[in-house]
């Protein structure tokens, strides 16, 4: 039983480790072709959907929002892959509406989870960069895919390291309350 709670974690864990990698790749190669951006998009939110299903699978209550947040990464990174050749504008607007309701439902999960757990707040802190990142791409429409590929970088290192952080968390929460392990 215990396995299934350190296992969640862990997930999280993933996530972070997954955002970091996306955001150091961002950030190395910012001017990478534009579609390889959108492809690198795309299998990020895919993945990071992904682990959000999955966690939101085990046994936590509530988990609506964050399967909301799975199905809405999936979808985003399913729209980049089939359409690579979008614009940058649409492309644009695809990323920061993503991060903008990303964000949102994160936000809205650590409401949810105030009760269940301390330090609540790096989950609406998750959500708070996620909006702020999507934003700045709204009130930059032009900007160049080597500034993109920065901020985006710049983005997915500061979340990576909160969503380590919510991991660990989690991990410190799950040791010292094993009678909730379900």
């Amino acid at each position: 039983m215990m396995k299934s709670r350190t296992w969640r974690w862990w997930t999280v864990a993933l996530r972070g480790v997954v955002t970091i990698a996306f955001g150091i790749l961002a950030l190395i190669v910012p001017t990478v072709a534009f579609t390889s951006l959108v492809i690198l998009f795309g299998a990020y939110a895919i993945v990071d959907g992904v682990l959000a299903l999955v966690l939101a699978s085990r046994p936590v209550q509530p988990h609506g929002a964050l399967i909301a947040r799975g199905l809405v990464s999936i979808a985003a990174g399913i729209l980049a892959l089939v359409w690579p050749g979008i614009t940058g504008l649409v492309l644009l607007i695809v990323i920061a509406a993503w991060a903008i309701i990303a964000g949102l439902l994160e936000i809205g999960w650590a409401i949810q989870m105030r009760k269940q757990l301390e330090g609540e707040w790096l989950l609406a802190l998750e959500g708070v960069l996620s909006i702020a990142f999507g934003v700045l791409l709204i009130l930059s429409p032009l900007v160049g895919a080597i500034v993109l590929g920065l901020w985006i970088g710049a983005w997915a290192l500061l979340l990576g390291g909160v969503e380590i952080s919510t991991a660990l968390r989690l991990r410190s929460y799950v040791h010292h309350h094993p009678e909730l392990a379900a």
